[in-house]
């Protein structure tokens, strides 16, 4: 029996992992609201999965992230760009586009967002 302890203490562990991230993932974030509103808007957040930036926008939005109406614009490889964004002719990361057409090729606070669009924090 003692040499099953280990094997017993390394399963608890992993149940408790997976445990832990289904709790993660399901418990809503602070901005799934606005990250929901901005989809239903018609905004577009095009990014890169190696830009910094878009990272750091990402990390705003905390666990809302998830929600929010991204496009990657980056081939696996990182060198070069689909072509939905090709065909959008977005130049940098990240670019924000709005309804109305207009572009902000920045890192936006939520705030700046929702005052931008009329969206609620």
């Amino acid at each position: 029996m003692k040499q099953h302890l280990p094997l017993v203490g390394v399963l608890v562990a992993v149940i408790l992992i997976i445990a832990g991230m289904v709790w993660y993932s399901s418990t809503p974030g602070a901005y799934d609201s606005l990250a929901q509103c901005l989809s239903q808007k018609g905004v577009k957040f095009y990014g890169a999965f190696w830009c910094p930036h878009c990272q750091e926008q990402k990390s705003l939005f905390g666990r809302s992230s998830r929600l929010l109406p991204y496009i990657e614009c980056s081939t696996p490889d990182g060198r070069g760009q689909l072509k939905v964004c090709q065909d959008a002719k977005i130049e940098g990361y990240p670019t924000w586009e709005f309804a109305d057409g207009s572009r902000e090729p920045a890192t936006l606070s939520p705030r700046e967002l929702a005052d931008r669009t009329g969206c609620t924090i």
